[in-house]
């Protein structure tokens, strides 16, 4: 087998399709805790602000695992550390259940979270190792696995919730976990050749981008642009269920607009994933955050059962493209050696992004009462968002690389 016939071929989407279902259990951790959110808000009798603080340590541990989890993915392989990452989340679940305090749970939040990255960042960079051609789309399915785990796993807990509690729930998902990604994991054992890759990075190469900024300033003003589009990002995603609750709707009626918002966000991504092999990272991005802008202004006048509905999917097409295009902005500005270390970086910044605004988006409800200022709050993050992106585009040049010697 040549090093193209490796890449794009039967095998690479074998292992896209098995990646898809770990990461459509793998990635349950950082949504389960929202579904939850009002049940552990009543039961250990705390403000809002303190039961977001589990889904706050949720995502810091989620930032961490991305990085840390990654280099142990580039050590080790794919395999041997997915199967250890199911058995941290399987074990967060299972003590969480038994939980008896906020503090408690927040803490095994943060070993859930940890372990759950595993299935979002190493595991799109190992699907991106195995596509040249689709790379884009490829990467789009991969990073989807999240958005679909989310909108699937509020309605099959649904009942749970409702019939025996959010720690019935949680001792399930443990089981889960183990039962379903240990044994997928083991299919992942196969690492591309080097050949294919080198001829992978070349390609890239080819297309690179440049700007007037340094790759150090380029970074940083992707991290910060990460952090501003993800507060703005958190807030409905985060605060939906607990919003439809305050409303008067339920937790139920909740979990299903997480879960349209999230079915929305899937779509989102595989289209951003086409639109960026046609327009770039930076275009695509733009274009998603604005549409996410538009979408924030949507929910300030909306309070309706039907348009909260309407708004919710509309906010889901807007933003499921966002996070992944900042994975090939990276690869399009700046040296492929460089990539792994940088992409990490970017995404730890998304992540903390949504830890802290959805910390955030809770203490502004506890200070007014309402979640309206939190919504505005958004709104300003992401016009941030906005502003580093145009620069960046406005920057944007093709690079000039010296032809490869025959």
């Amino acid at each position: 087998m040549t090093p193209a016939s490796t890449l794009d071929s039967r095998a690479s989407w074998l292992r896209l399709s098995i990646s898809l279902t770990i990461g459509l259990v793998g990635n349950v951790g950082m949504w389960a805790i929202i579904v939850i959110l009002p049940a552990v808000q009543a039961e250990f009798n705390v403000d809002r602000g303190d039961a977001s603080l589990p889904y706050t340590l949720t995502m810091i541990g989620f930032a961490l695992g991305n990085y840390f989890i990654g280099r142990a993915v580039d050590r080790w392989g794919i395999t041997t550390s997915m199967i250890a990452a199911s058995g941290l989340i399987a074990a967060g679940f299972a003590g969480a259940a038994i939980a008896p305090n906020i503090a408690t749970l927040s803490a095994l939040q943060l070993l859930i979270g940890f372990g759950t990255a595993t299935c979002f960042g190493p595991l799109i960079a190992d699907v991106s190792h195995w596509f040249l051609r689709r790379r884009g789309i490829a990467v789009a399915i991969a990073a989807s696995s999240n958005y679909l785990s989310g909108a699937i796993w509020p309605l099959i807990l649904a009942d749970i919730l409702a019939t025996q509690g959010w720690r019935s729930a949680y001792l399930v998902l443990a089981v889960v976990t183990l039962v379903v990604m240990i044994p997928l994991s083991l299919l992942l054992r196969a690492r591309v050749p080097e050949a294919a890759r080198a001829e992978a990075e070349q390609s890239a190469a080819l297309r690179a981008r440049a700007v007037s900024f340094s790759p150090n300033t380029l970074t940083l003003l992707l991290a910060i642009a990460g952090i501003g589009c993800c507060v703005a990002m958190s807030m409905p995603q985060v605060h939906i269920v607990a919003y439809c609750t305050d409303l008067g709707y339920g937790p139920a009626i909740g979990a299903e607009m997480l879960s349209l918002m999230l079915f929305g966000g899937v779509a989102s991504r595989l289209v951003s994933g086409a639109l960026a092999d046609w327009f770039g990272g930076v275009t695509t991005l733009l274009i998603g955050s604005t549409l996410q802008c538009i979408a924030l202004f949507l929910y300030l006048p909306t309070s309706g059962l039907t348009s909260l509905y309407i708004v919710s999917l509309v906010f889901g097409l807007s933003q499921g493209g966002i996070v992944p295009s900042y994975a090939i902005i990276v690869r399009e500005y700046l040296p492929p050696r460089e990539a792994g270390a940088r992409v990490g970086l970017v995404m730890m910044s998304t992540i903390g992004g949504m830890a802290i605004g959805g910390w955030m988006s809770g203490w502004i409800y506890d200070v007014t009462g309402n979640y309206q200022w939190a919504f505005i709050n958004g709104i300003v993050f992401n016009v941030l968002n906005i502003g580093i992106m145009l620069l960046i585009l406005l920057q944007s040049r093709p690079r000039r690389t010296a032809p490869v010697a025959a």
